[in-house]
């Protein structure tokens, strides 16, 4: 491929599967983790080392490889500039000390998580000049494909919850700059979850989610309205929750929530009008993703409004917000960017239907596997119920070897691709 202005040069296809791989092993350890973890989500809730270290396992291993392989493709395209690949290889062995992280933060083994944690910052800095090259580098006087302004807001807001993150760490059960500890914990998981992931998410969104299902484009914006409204609505929450203060955290609640249903208008939108065959993983992973954040947003506000924070509700909001929604919208456009990688660095000669790389049906069935396993997981935490909780992390293991087939599949008839450099 030819490098020009015009259009971005995403990432070669074989840094892009050694991303999606790695996250996927990650993914496969956090499910189990969850299965190791069921007695303690039912009964002792998010205190328990084992829950610590399955939830660490999807935000500081699996989200972290996800999400940098798919911008790595994704966005040179939409921001018409081209990706800087040695970035691409030096931060990913960087980013893979996620689960070392991970299991130094769960049993509290301070030498395991300042290292692991100065290591994985580094992979996160490398990360950030990229997606910040990027920004910069797109061409003015342009149509882009997505925010600058997304881009740019959703790094940094995934710097902040890194930095928050390294400073409970450091604190313990001490209270930073007068705010208790369980609400700075809030502080930290809304920063991750709506700051960095929900941003990304509606800034991609946008045009990838109709590109992927075949269906026509959004209409031009001249301003980012959803990102901005999500962008103020989430620091509106942020503000009540540093100052413990109910009426910003509800309004800024609603407003994050009325972003992210302008972004499920279009996914229903997309659903009428795609012209796909038959259903696809992300275009279910998105429907259900959105199912779940509302489920957490009514666990949540009620919260807020009063509604008593059992260790079961405030475990349920947290499985909610971040497994179901920013985790699986993110898994389920896995399977479906790693062929697209594929076929865009195909070499010269005949080339697959892009169709022939994506083995549809065994995707759909994990999109299908994800959702009952986390509805099924959420039940038994909010009930109590330890049997419960443990079908749904076995279902999820199983959607989550499914997923890892899947992406077999694809590598297997890829191979002339992953050759191109």
């Amino acid at each position: 491929m030819s490098s020009g202005a015009r259009v971005g040069r995403p990432a070669p296809a074989a840094l892009v599967a050694t991303y999606f791989g790695a996250a996927l092993l990650c993914w496969v350890a956090a499910t189990a983790a969850l299965v190791a973890a069921a007695g303690d989500l039912s009964t002792a809730g998010l205190t328990s080392p084992d829950v610590l270290l399955a939830v660490h396992l999807v935000g500081l291993a699996f989200l972290p490889l996800a999400v940098t392989g798919a911008v790595l493709h994704v966005l040179p395209t939409l921001l018409r500039a081209d990706a800087t690949v040695w970035r691409g290889w030096a931060a990913l062995p960087l980013l893979c000390a996620g689960p070392a992280l991970a299991f130094g933060i769960a049993h509290d083994r301070e030498t395991i998580t300042w290292i692991a944690a100065a290591v994985e910052t580094a992979g996160f800095l490398l990360v950030a000049w990229e997606l910040l090259a990027l920004v910069t580098g797109a061409p003015q006087g342009r149509m882009l494909l997505a925010s600058r302004f997304g881009v740019a807001a959703s790094t940094l807001h995934a710097g902040a919850a890194l930095a928050i993150g390294a400073v409970l760490a450091d604190r313990g059960w001490r209270p930073v700059l007068g705010i208790p500890h369980d609400r700075v914990i809030a502080i930290h998981l809304h920063l991750a979850t709506l700051g960095w992931l929900t941003l990304l998410i509606l800034t991609v969104g946008r045009t990838l989610t109709p590109m992927l299902s075949l269906a026509p484009a959004e209409p031009r914006r001249r301003l980012p309205i959803e990102e901005l409204v999500l962008t103020g609505g989430l620091w509106l929450l942020l503000v009540g929750l540093a100052l413990g203060s109910r009426p910003p955290i509800v309004v800024g609640a609603l407003l994050v929530v009325g972003a992210v249903l302008a972004f499920a208008a279009l996914t229903a939108r997309i659903g009428r009008r795609h012209r796909l065959k038959g259903l696809e993983g992300p275009l279910v992973h998105v429907v259900a993703g959105v199912f779940f954040l509302l489920q957490a947003t009514i666990l949540g506000l009620g919260m807020a409004l009063g509604l008593d924070s059992t260790p079961a509700r405030l475990t349920g909001y947290v499985t909610a917000l971040l497994l179901g929604w920013a985790a699986g919208v993110t898994l389920g456009h896995l399977g479906k960017l790693l062929s697209l990688s594929a076929w865009t660095w195909w070499p010269a000669g005949p080339r697959p239907k892009q169709g022939e790389l994506y083995p549809r049906t065994v995707w759909l069935g994990e999109a299908i596997l994800f959702a009952v396993g986390v509805e099924t997981l959420l039940n038994g935490v909010l009930r109590g119920a330890e049997t419960l909780t443990f079908l749904g992390a076995l279902i999820l293991v199983g959607a989550a070897l499914t997923a890892c087939a899947a992406a077999l599949v694809t590598l297997r008839v890829s191979v002339p691709a992953l050759r191109t450099a």
